[in-house]
This record gives C-alpha cells, sequence and structure tokens, in this order.
C-alpha cells in the first residue's frame, strides 16, 4: 500500500496531549477507509504535526483526519521507506 507523509500547521502551536487525543481519533476510525496510521511527530512550539500513514491514495488519508477530529492536512506528501 502506498504511504504518505502528511503535515499540519497550526498557528499558535500545538500541544502534545491534544495530538495524542486526535491521534487515537484517528486510529478509531482509520479501518473505515483501509488506513493505517502509522506514527506521528510534533514541533509543539512550531506547531507543525507530521503524520506517517499507509493508505490506498491520499483522499483517504484526508478523510480519516476530517471525521476522526476535523483537522485536515495542510500538505499530503507520497513518500517511501529507504534505510
Amino acid at each position: 500500500m502506498p504511504m504518505f507523509m502528511d503535515v499540519h500547521s497550526i498557528e499558535g502551536g500545538v500541544a502534545a496531549a491534544d495530538v495524542a487525543d486526535a491521534h487515537r481519533a484517528d486510529l478509531a476510525t482509520q479501518s473505515k477507509y483501509a488506513v493505517s496510521y502509522l506514527r506521528y511527530w510534533i514541533d509543539e512550539e512550531g506547531g507543525k504535526i507530521f503524520c506517517l500513514v499507509d493508505a490506498p491514495n491520499a483522499e483517504a488519508a484526508a478523510a480519516v483526519h476530517r471525521e476522526a477530529h476535523g483537522l485536515v492536512a495542510d500538505e499530503i506528501y507520497p513518500v517511501s521507506e529507504h534505510a
């Protein structure tokens, strides 16, 4: 399945606890869209959230965020894993 990295920009910063709550909501919603959110990273002060996701397409990844908590990514990039 293709992998994507999505990027969220939250003006004013973001709290790790809030991102963890949103991620749990993604996990509860993802199977409906054949998506698997794998991992996320946060820059709390900069207000950046990066999510790594296996998804059939970028639209499915966005649909999970939209339904789970409404925080749709500003950008979604196809990525591949290299050692």
